[in-house]
């Protein structure tokens, strides 16, 4: 997550908000084998490590339970997230961090090959937004299907990593779907209409809810379980309370 803009600012909504949000419960609900008919690879672009599985740990896993193919592009490394903690300077959380979602994609089933680290500023994707693009363009392939952030989640990394996905799959006439991360902290529970044209809920099973929990605390820089850290950790509980829903949403 990292290097937040407002309108991500404050405790932002109580998962108690969302349980009583109108618009999120009439989401139609679209089971994972019917989202995934006819993909034979899933790749999924994170801007930060944590976001794929705060935001489609469920999808990725139900893939692999159907043989398909799972890759994660992992934009940065994330090392931006605490500039004002000496004890976890930008070189140290770049390693930290590497090293939880090694241990996260495990729990989850996958190892370092389903993984391709591409190392941008954490905080500037948007400078190198075409370079993204170009780099997903030229490694989509028929038969994909791309998951990327919401483009309007309001944190500029996302926002440039789901445009730079958008424009890699037009480009490859690559199916794409979105997934929302920080937007839950700042949309309206109670709009009147949903936020998205189209968008599903993809039911998520005990096991794989559970597992997908265990991803979640391998990042422990980010939930607040490390040493030396004297701030309030991105990920507190009110935050990964969002995440622990027995769905995912899909945008697309």
């Amino acid at each position: 997550m990292d290097a937040v803009t407002v309108p991500i600012s404050g405790p932002g909504n109580r998962e108690a908000d969302w349980d009583r949000s109108g618009w999120l419960r009439a989401l139609p609900a679209q089971d994972a084998a019917t989202l995934l008919a006819d993909v034979r690879r899933l790749v999924v672009v994170s801007p930060h490590p944590d976001d794929e599985v705060l935001g489609c740990a469920g999808l990725m896993q139900a893939a692999l339970g159907h043989d398909i193919d799972v890759h994660v592009v992992s934009v940065t490394d994330g090392e931006a997230c605490y500039t004002d903690q000496p004890l976890w300077p930008a070189a140290r959380l770049r390693d930290a961090r590497r090293r939880e979602l090694a241990d996260a994609m495990r729990l989850l089933g996958m190892d370092a090959t389903h993984v391709t680290t591409l190392g941008l500023p954490d905080g500037a994707v948007a400078a190198h937004e075409a370079d993204l693009a170009a780099h997903l363009a030229a490694h989509l392939v028929p038969g994909d299907l791309l998951m990327a952030p919401w483009t309007h989640d309001a944190h500029p990394d996302h926002d440039a990593a789901g445009r730079a996905a958008l424009a890699a799959a037009a480009s490859r006439g690559i199916a794409v779907l979105q997934y929302p991360v920080w937007a839950w902290h700042w949309l309206d529970p109670y709009a009147a209409t949903p936020p998205w044209p189209a968008a599903a809920r993809v039911p998520l099973c005990a096991a794989s809810r559970s597992r997908k929990q265990q991803a979640l605390e391998a990042f422990a820089t980010q939930t607040g379980s490390v040493a030396g850290l004297a701030c309030a950790p991105i990920l507190p509980d009110h935050i990964t309370a969002r995440f622990r829903r027995p769905f995912e949403v899909v945008i697309g």
